[in-house]
């Protein structure tokens, strides 16, 4: 296994683009760990308190899969709370190999990958209007992704690292919020350039503003702005949350790909 990625990898990641783009994107960026053979696995890890996602091809053989295995757990990555995105396959190995072991590892989350070529406009038009982040609404902004890292219970950080990405995505220019009639702003979304893709992310709505239709709203204008950037949107939801699924399609979102993150627990046996 080589510790880089090039060209190779990139091409492998193509035939998977929906439901591998964000890890696609995040291999060219600061990693703890790159692993590769460049055709039939691809371990990519940033660092925590982020999933490692790993790549493998459709019918990937057992010997693929069990080299997979021993890798994350050469690389100490096998320990209580971390968190893989794998392909539903990969997972069900994982999941018996672990069990045999005395480990328990569960899917945590079922993913849809979504792609929109043909935006719909809402059928019910929200009251206020889409709002592009700026300097000054860095604070409101580390608030919403804060509240949705608490809701979805992972990725936490502190006060400040929450204040830095706020800040970090509002100099990338395609970070907004839907501001209600009083001005108040309700809902976030961004949406992340990427080649042939932009990943639209980060749709929170406050608790308080919910069932207004304000996501709907500011996804689909956040789907037009990636449009006119020249991309692809897709997204990725919680394939067990009908609510946002529904949402979703109602504006053109297709499905395009699946995927599941698997959670590592405590031992279930001693060592």
């Amino acid at each position: 296994m080589d510790a880089f990625f090039d060209e190779r990898d990139k091409r492998l990641l193509e035939k998977d683009k929906y439901t591998f783009c964000v890890m696609k994107r995040v291999m060219d960026g600061d990693c703890a760990l790159r692993l590769s053979d460049h055709e039939k696995l691809i371990v990519c890890y940033t660092g925590r308190p982020y999933p490692v996602w790993v790549w493998t091809k459709d019918g990937a053989e057992n010997e693929t899969m069990e080299t997979a295995w021993r890798l994350l757990n050469e690389h100490g990555l096998m320990r209580p709370g971390q968190r893989f995105n794998l392909k539903y396959p990969l997972a069900e190995f994982f999941i018996g190999r672990a069990e045999k072991e005395g480990r328990r590892l569960s899917v945590s989350t079922n993913m849809f990958a979504y792609d929109c070529p043909e935006p719909k406009a809402p059928r019910v038009k929200a009251e206020g209007c889409l709002h592009k982040c700026a300097r000054e609404d860095a604070r409101e902004l580390s608030d919403f992704i804060r509240m949705m890292a608490e809701e979805l219970d992972s990725d936490k950080k502190t006060a400040s690292e929450y204040l830095e990405d706020a800040e970090k995505f509002i100099s990338q220019g395609n970070t907004y919020f839907w501001q209600d009639a009083e001005g108040s702003n309700v809902a976030s979304c961004k949406f992340n350039p990427g080649g042939e893709l932009a990943s639209v992310a980060l749709v929170f709505t406050r608790p308080e503003y919910r069932r207004r239709h304000y996501a709907e709203n500011l996804v689909y204008q956040v789907t037009l702005k990636a449009l006119e950037a020249g991309c692809l949107p897709m997204l990725y939801t919680d394939a067990d949350y009908a609510a946002s699924n529904a949402c979703y399609t109602k504006i053109g979102y297709r499905l395009r790909g699946k995927l599941c993150t698997v959670e590592c627990g405590e031992r279930t046996a001693p060592d």
